[in-house]
């Protein structure tokens, strides 16, 4: 079985790559469709952003619990459960029922995607032998990137032509062919480990993630010093401390926080929260700037917003390749050098700019958002004991959702106030008769995204030296 494994290898990787590709899909592609489908549903903007915030607050919710029952059940057996509830949630999100309707499909969209995506790491790391493990998880490091990037785009170019409800149902046909090629190369799932859940620490820890975005989402429609969300940011400090007191105390906690001790795993997974939570400043606010600002239409967007995705399929193996054959730290700093170039042209664009110069800051910036994700997934999943890969794997998806909710919020949050500031009144929607009002929120929120990005290449220089300094296993 292990000879076939090892002769399967990268179908297996193809087959676990694709749904970590739809899965980080489906927290974009959203974006793009959203005023359409608040139109067709008559729900107003502010409600149809919990399409998108729902997704990701399941999944964050969720990933610690699926990558701990990875670690006792076998990771393969949670992720082909998985690939089955997503399908399902995407069929039914694309039926375009109601609002309700939606939004129930949408979590268990979620739930699916919380399976899959906590158990792929740890799947590729125990599949590949440390010499290939570099290009291995650059090519997963592209699937995950590429679908969290390329929702705006692959969205609009599907809305050029079809209902809103195909952007759920492009879904189906990938993931059927994912399915089948599992069935085929996956090899049978047996249990990695015996022990228990830790209920206490996955209840508190699921409560604090709802509470908490529940609070930052509400407080943007309401205010964030309302009764609502206040009482809600209380909640998730009462659960934070339940959570961090539940584990220490447990005998196999839900979170090892023992990993944290680990100085590259730590580094590695918080420069990952940065670099994601910096690039949904783009997904978000981009799309409002070629679409609003520059008046183009949807799918001439979407060409135009398809171009970063299209660049990491390239850069991302090259990352990968680089990793197993350089320092994969170096590799990831250069990577996260090479982004803070490109996100500071992000500041510098007006309503006059010629196209090509966002061509070329979209091109830099994707070159070097592939040169970061492989390397640096390769050390965070490198350096845990193997019995703990499935939490470790986990986290490392969770550091990703937990960068793509807080950019959601705060790039939106940024841009806003900023507007806001501009205009002299509450601004939570673009501005027809004012868009140099956007363009001054925009800069102001890409100012911020590249100091952001600066946290996670610090992050990263710090995690080269504790490499250099021998603590890699």
């Amino acid at each position: 079985m292990a000879e076939k494994e090892n002769q399967n290898r990268w179908w297996i990787l193809i087959s676990i790559g694709l749904f970590a590709f739809m899965s980080n899909l489906d927290a974009s592609i959203v974006n793009i469709a959203m005023p359409l489908m608040a139109k067709q549903l008559t729900v107003p903007m502010n409600q149809i952003e919990w399409v998108v915030s729902i997704y990701l607050i399941i999944v964050s919710a969720l990933l610690l619990f699926f990558g701990k029952l990875g670690d006792l059940y076998g990771k393969i057996k949670i992720f082909r459960f998985g690939t089955i509830v997503f399908l399902l949630g995407s069929f039914l999100s694309g039926l375009q029922v109601n609002f309700s309707f939606l939004l129930v499909g949408r979590i268990i969209q979620g739930i699916g995607a919380a399976m899959t995506l906590s158990n792929t790491y740890g799947i590729t790391t125990s599949t590949f032998d440390l010499k290939e493990r570099g290009r291995a998880m650059g090519f997963i490091g592209t699937f995950v990137a590429l679908g969290a990037v390329a929702g705006p785009g692959l969205g609009g170019l599907i809305l050029a032509k079809l209902s809103w409800g195909y952007i759920f149902w492009v879904n189906l046909p990938i993931g059927i062919i994912a399915v089948l090629l599992g069935v085929a190369v996956l090899p049978k799932a047996t249990p990695a480990a015996s022990g228990k859940i830790d209920w206490a620490g996955f209840g508190s820890f699921a409560l604090l993630i709802v509470s908490f975005f529940l609070a930052v989402f509400i407080g943007q429609e309401v205010g964030y010093f309302k009764p609502v969300p206040l009482g809600l940011y209380a909640v998730a400090i009462v659960m934070l401390w339940l959570f961090i007191r539940s584990e220490k105390r447990a005998p196999e906690p839900l979170m090892p926080l023992s990993l944290f001790k680990i100085k590259p795993f730590t580094y590695g997974v918080g420069a990952a929260v940065l670099i994601f939570l910096s690039n949904f400043f783009t997904v978000v606010i981009i799309p409002f700037y070629l679409e609003d600002a520059r008046r183009l239409t949807a799918s001439q967007a979407g060409l135009l917003l398809v171009i970063f995705p299209v660049v990491m399929v390239f850069a991302g193996p090259i990352g990968g390749f680089m990793a197993d054959r350089f320092s994969q730290a170096k590799v990831a700093t250069i990577g996260l050098l090479i982004v803070a170039i490109g996100q500071a042209g992000y500041i510098f664009m007006t309503l006059t700019s010629p196209m090509w110069v966002y061509v070329a800051v979209t091109i830099v910036m994707a070159i070097g958002s592939g040169l970061f994700q492989s390397p640096n997934s390769d050390i965070v999943m490198s350096v845990v004991p193997r019995d703990q890969l499935g939490s470790a794997g986990s986290l490392n998806a969770l550091a990703r959702n937990i960068g793509m909710i807080s950019g959601t919020a705060l790039s939106t949050s940024a841009l806003f106030l900023a507007m806001s500031a501009r205009a002299g009144f509450r601004v939570t929607t673009y501005l027809p008769s004012q868009p140099q009002t956007f363009i001054f929120g925009m800069h102001v929120a890409f100012l911020i995204s590249l100091i952001i990005i600066i946290l996670a290449f610090a992050l990263s220089l710090l995690q080269g030296r504790t490499v250099k300094a021998g603590q890699m296993q």
